[in-house]
C-alpha cells in the first residue's frame, strides 16, 4: 500500500478540517477479526472538492458521503474517494477489519499461562486505518467519541475514561483532539492496581497471570507517576490535560513504550517476573516519565509532518532524564543515558543512514519511522543539553511552557520551537539550529595533555561548526587531579587551564559527558586505562571512557583486545549498575562475536565469565551486582556442570532459586553449545509455559548448533506466518549463536532474498526489527558484504528492510576493517 506522503497530507489538511470522530469496535466476533464502524464529522474549505479516506480492512462493507452510499468498490491500496465534497460533513463506514500478530493496528495475544486472550491498539506510525477509517495524518487532530462490545469477562481501557454501559458493552469517554496515531483501545481480563494523585485518577494494568508480579511492582511505578505530575506540573505551568492516566504493560509490544494520552502502552516484560537489577527499574521509570513527558511534548502539541520527529522523542528524552534526577531515586539516571542511550545513538551516527536531529527528508510516514533511532532520541537530547548551556536553563523553560500554550492541542513546528527558544532568551538561534539541529553527523573530540589543546575533527560529509560546553578531565592512581571547563567553537582550542594542568595518567576529555562527541583518548591514556579505569572515582567518567572504548573499537582506532583487558581488570571493581550490565552485554553481544575472530572467541568469553564470578562471590547476597553477575556468568560460562545445575534450579545464588528467566540463560547457553537437545528444552518449557517461557524456548532451539535445528528455525522464521513479532525475534536472535560458521554460512545468502519476503504478512515496524536481529551479522566474510551491497543495490528491499541492513551491513564493515587492522 502507498504511503502518505508530505505533500498529500499538506493538500488534504488545507482542504479539511476534523472535528469528531465517533468510533464503535465490537471485539466479540472471534479471535481473527472486528467490526469497525465510524462517523466523522469534518469540514472542507473548497466546497465541491474532493479527497480520499484510509481504511486498511478486510472488508468494506459500507461507506456513506452525507447520506449518500459511496460505492465500496472504489477502496484500493488502503484508500477511497470522497467526492463533491460539502461545507460541513460527515462520513460513515462500516468495515471487518483483522487483527494482527505483528504489533501493530489492532494485536491479539493469547496467555499461555491460562490461554485468556488480550487486544491493545498500537497505531503508530500509520497503523490507524487497520483499526477504523480515518483522515491518518498527525495534523488532523479531533476529539475521539469510542465505544467498545467486548466479551463480558474482559476490561476495556483506552484514551477516555471507560464505562461499563452493560455486559461487555463500555463507553470512553470523549477526549481532547487527538492526531490519529495517538488513539487506543487495550482489552482483555486484565488486573489492575488503580489509585489517585492529584485528582487524577491513576491505573496500572497487566496480564492476570501477572497479578502477583504487578501488584509487587505497582507501588514504585505509581510512586514514579505521583512524583512526575508534581515535577511536571512545576516545571510547565501546565495541568496534563487528558483526564485518567493509565498505564497497561500488554504482551509482544514491538516498542518499548507509547505515549497514547490517558492510556500509555508498556511492553510487559516490565512487569518483572523475577529478580530485578537496579538498572533495570531505572529504565522502567525512565521509560514511565518519558511517556508522561509527552503529554506535554506530543500530545498536548504535536508534530505538524513527520520531519519534525524530534519535537516529540528528542524532548521526552532529555526530560525523562530530568525527571529521574530531579524528582525520584534515580538521581544517577545521566549515567544510565551515557551507557544505554548514547552508544546507540553514536552508533546510528556512523551508518550511512545517519540523518539530522530536525528537518530530514521524510518523504512520506514509512521513510519518517525509519528516522526514530538514536539519533532522534539520544543525539536529541543531548543536542537540548547544548541548548541550556547555550541559552540558560531559566530561558528554555520559559521558552517550553510559552511553545505549549501556544500551540495547546495543535501542532508545532521547529520554527515554531526554535522562534519561542529566541524570544525567551533574547538570542538568534540560527546558526545554532543549523549547526546542531539540521545537520547531520557527529564531531570527534581528543585532547593533548602536554600542550592543552582540544582538537574537534568535525565530518567531512557534514561540516558544521558545532560549538561544544564540556569538560575535560585527568585521573591518576584512584584521584582526580584536574577538572578543567572548555568551550569548544573552533577544531583547535587551547585551553591554558589544561596545559597547566598536573600530568595525569589517564586524562578524560567530556569526562561529565555534556555534550554530543566521540571521544578519542589520548595514545598514553589508551595505554593506561586496561589498569587505570578501575580507580577512576568519578562515575560518570568512567561511562564516558567506556562509550569511547566501545565507539574506538567500532571505528578501527582501538584494538579490542584492549576492552577485553579493561574489562578483566575494571569490571571486578564496578559499584554501577548500568556500567556493569551494560559492559558485558556489548562484550557478549557484539564485540566477542564479531570483533574477534572465532580463535580468540572462549579466551575472551572466559575473561568475562571469570570477572563475573569474582564480582559473584564478593557481592552482597540479592544485591544488584551480584545479579548482573550471575546472569553473566551464565550467559558466558563454559562450566557444562554449572549450567545444567543453575538450569535445573540446583545451587543458584540466593534470590535466584525460583526465578524462571535466570534458568533460562543457562538453558540458551547450553542449547547453544549443543549440550541439550530438543527434548531438553521442551522439558524446561513445560515447567515455565508462559509467554516468556515459549520465547526462550524458541531462542534455544534456534541456538543449537546442529544442521537440523538450524534448518527447523530458518523455517520457523522464514516461512510460519503464524509466528508473532516476538517469536520471530526470539528465533532470529537465538539463530546466529554459534562459533560454527559452516552450519550457518549457506543462510547468509538465503537471508537477502527469504527476510525481505516476509514483509507480505509482517508489518513494517516489526519486520525491521526482525531483519536487523536475522542479519548474517556474525559470518564476518567479505563474501557477506558484498551479498549485502548487492540487496542494497537492487529493488527487491522495502523501506525498513533497506534500512536494516544498510545500518548492518555498516556494522559488520566495522569487524572487517577491525579484524584487519589488529587481526
Amino acid at each position: 500500500m502507498p504511503s502518505l506522503t508530505r505533500a498529500e497530507a499538506h493538500e488534504r489538511s488545507a482542504l479539511i478540517t476534523v472535528t469528531r470522530m465517533e468510533v464503535d469496535l465490537d471485539l466479540d466476533q472471534g479471535a481473527e477479526t472486528f467490526t469497525s464502524r465510524t462517523r466523522i464529522s469534518f469540514s472542507c474549505s473548497v466546497p465541491g472538492g474532493s479527497t480520499f479516506l484510509d481504511v486498511k480492512s478486510t472488508e468494506l462493507r459500507a461507506l456513506s458521503l452525507n447520506g449518500t452510499p459511496v460505492d465500496v468498490a472504489g477502496l484500493a491500496d488502503g484508500r477511497i474517494e470522497l467526492a463533491d465534497l460539502a461545507g460541513p460533513n460527515v462520513v460513515e463506514a462500516e468495515a471487518v477489519m483483522a487483527y494482527s500478530r505483528d504489533g501493530q493496528g489492532l494485536h491479539r495475544a493469547v496467555d499461555p499461562a491460562d490461554d485468556e486472550h488480550y487486544v491493545y491498539g498500537h497505531l503508530f506510525l500509520d497503523a490507524g486505518p487497520r483499526v477504523f477509517a480515518c483522515f491518518d495524518q498527525p495534523d488532523l487532530k479531533a476529539p475521539y467519541a469510542v465505544t467498545v462490545t467486548a466479551p463480558e469477562a474482559w476490561v476495556v481501557l483506552g484514551n477516555g475514561a471507560a464505562t461499563q454501559v452493560g455486559p461487555g458493552r463500555w463507553e470512553l469517554a470523549e477526549t481532547q483532539p487527538l492526531a490519529t496515531y495517538f488513539v487506543t483501545v487495550c482489552a482483555g481480563p486484565y488486573a489492575s492496581v488503580r489509585d489517585e494523585h492529584d485528582g487524577i485518577p491513576l491505573g496500572i494494568h497487566a496480564r492476570a497471570s501477572l497479578k502477583e508480579h504487578l501488584e509487587r511492582e505497582a507501588p514504585q511505578m505509581l510512586e514514579v507517576t505521583k512524583a512526575s505530575f508534581d515535577y511536571y506540573h512545576s516545571l510547565f505551568g501546565i495541568r496534563y490535560p487528558f483526564g485518567e492516566y493509565h498505564q497497561v504493560f500488554v504482551p509482544e509490544f514491538n516498542a518499548g513504550a507509547m505515549e497514547n494520552p490517558g492510556c500509555v502502552t508498556f511492553r510487559d516484560t516490565m512487569i518483572f517476573r523475577g529478580a530485578a537489577a537496579r538498572d533495570e527499574v531505572l529504565s522502567r521509570t525512565n521509560t514511565i516519565t518519558h511517556e508522561m513527558a509527552h503529554m506535554w511534548f506530543g500530545d498536548l502539541v504535536t508534530m505538524q509532518w513527520w520531519d519534525d520527529l524530534w519535537l516529540n522523542e528528542s524532548f521526552a528524552e532529555y526530560m525523562s532524564h530530568r525527571t529521574c534526577v530531579e524528582a525520584t531515586e534515580f538521581t544517577d539516571a545521566w549515567i544510565d543515558s551515557t551507557m544505554a542511550r548514547k552508544g546507540w545513538g553514536y552508533a546510528a551516527e556512523r551508518t550511512p543512514s545517519t540523518h539530522p536531529v530536525a528537518g530530514g527528508a521524510a518523504v512520506d510516514a514509512q521513510a519518517a519511522l525509519q528516522d526514530f533511532d538514536g539519533i532522534s532520541y539520544a543525539k536529541g537530547a543531548a543536542t537540548l543539553r547544548q541548548l541550556i548551556a547555550h541559552i540558560g536553563d531559566d530561558a528554555f523553560i520559559a521558552g517550553v511552557a510559552a511553545y505549549l500554550r501556544a500551540h495547546s492541542f495543535g501542532n508545532g513546528t521547529l520554527a515554531d520551537f526554535m522562534g519561542f527558544m529566541e524570544q525567551a532568551s533574547g538570542q538568534p538561534l540560527g546558526e545554532w539550529s543549523k549547526a546542531w539541529l539540521l545537520t547531520a553527523g557527529v564531531d570527534v573530540i581528543s585532547v593533548d595533555p602536554g600542550t592543552g589543546v582540544v582538537e574537534r575533527k568535525v565530518p567531512s560529509q557534514f561540516p558544521a561548526n558545532r560549538p561544544h560546553t564540556t569538560d575535560v578531565a585527568g585521573f591518576t592512581g584512584g584521584v582526580e587531579v584536574f577538572r578543567v571547563p572548555v568551550t569548544v567553537t573552533q577544531d583547535c582550542t587551547t585551553v591554558d587551564a589544561l596545559r597547566a594542568a598536573p600530568g595525569a595518567d589517564l586524562v578524560v576529555p567530556n569526562a561529565s559527558d555534556l555534550t554530543w562527541a566521540t571521544v578519542t583518548l589520548d595514545p598514553g591514556s589508551v595505554a593506561a586505562v586496561p589498569t587505570a579505569l578501575a580507580a577512576v572515582p568519578n562515575t560518570q567518567a568512567r561511562a564516558v571512557v567506556w562509550i569511547g572504548l566501545i565507539d574506538g573499537v567500532c571505528l578501527g582506532t582501538v584494538d579490542p583486545r584492549v576492552l577485553v583487558r579493561t574489562f578483566g581488570n575494571a569490571w571486578p571493581a564496578e559499584d554501577n549498575d548500568s556500567i556493569l550490565s551494560r559492559t558485558a552485554l556489548a562484550l557478549m553481544g557484539r564485540i566477542i562475536p564479531t570483533f574477534l575472530p572465532p580463535e580468540e572467541h572462549e579466551w575472551a568469553q572466559q575473561v568475562v565469565a571469570d570477572s563475573a564470578a569474582q564480582v559473584l562471590q564478593s557481592a552482597g547476597v540479592g544485591s544488584t551486582r551480584a545479579l548482573v553477575a550471575a546472569r553473566t556468568v551464565a550467559r558466558a560460562s563454559a562450566d557444562e556442570s554449572l549450567l545444567r545445575a543453575w538450569a535445573a534450579g540446583k545451587d543458584r545464588p540466593a534470590g535466584l532459586e525460583e526465578d524462571s528467566d535466570f534458568g533460562w540463560l543457562a538453558v540458551r547457553n547450553l542449547a547453544s553449545r549443543g549440550l541439550v537437545d530438543h527434548e531438553f528444552v521442551a522439558g524446561r518449557r513445560a515447567e515455565d509455559d508462559t509467554l516468556q517461557g515459549r520465547l526462550n524456548a524458541l531462542f534455544a532451539g534456534a541456538a543449537m548448533p546442529s544442521a537440523d535445528a538450524k534448518a527447523w528455525a530458518w523455517d520457523e522464521l522464514t516461512a510460519n506466518r503464524s509466528r508473532s513479532n516476538y517469536e520471530l525475534n526470539a528465533l532470529a536472535q537465538g539463530f546466529w549463536l554459534t562459533d560454527d560458521l559452516e552450519v550457518v554460512r549457506p543462510y547468509a545468502e538465503r537471508y537477502f532474498t527469504e527476510v525481505p519476503a516476509m514483509a507480505a504478512w509482517v508489518g513494517e515496524d516489526a519486520i525491521a526489527r526482525v531483519a536487523t536481529l536475522a542479519y548474517p551479522a556474525r559470518v564476518v566474510e567479505d563474501a557477506t558484504a558484498e551479498l549485502s551491497a548487492a540487496a542494497v543495490a537492487g529493488n527487491g528491499l522495502g523501506v525498513a528492510v533497506r534500512r536494516s541492513v544498510v545500518d548492518s551491513e555498516s556494522e559488520l564493515r566495522e569487524a572487517l576493517r577491525s579484524r584487519a587492522t589488529f587481526g
